[in-house]
């Protein structure tokens, strides 16, 4: 099983996009993918790690992803072989 983890901003009130995050990427791969909501108060924090490894960092990355990226992004470290249908088009 991988792991996902999502570190969000509590002071910018980023728990529901990271909880949303989670929940896509639960129903897409189910069982083959743990997720973890980090909360942090640093300020502007989020980032999500795919086995301690960063797929997407807020700063770095320009804003959030948009959840075809993010899916994208996971399929093809975990099954890069699987269609994500209508996402992959």
């Amino acid at each position: 099983m991988r792991h996902l983890t999502i570190t969000y901003c509590t002071g910018c009130n980023w728990l529901l996009r990271a909880g949303w995050y989670a929940q896509e990427c639960l129903s897409t791969f189910g069982t083959a993918l743990q997720v973890t909501l980090v909360p942090d108060d640093s300020g502007g924090v989020f980032h999500i790690m795919l086995d301690g490894e960063f797929l997407w960092e807020r700063k770095r990355d320009g804003g959030f992803p948009d959840i075809r990226t993010l899916k994208q992004r996971i399929r093809d470290v975990i099954e890069p072989e699987r269609s994500l249908g209508h996402l992959d088009n």
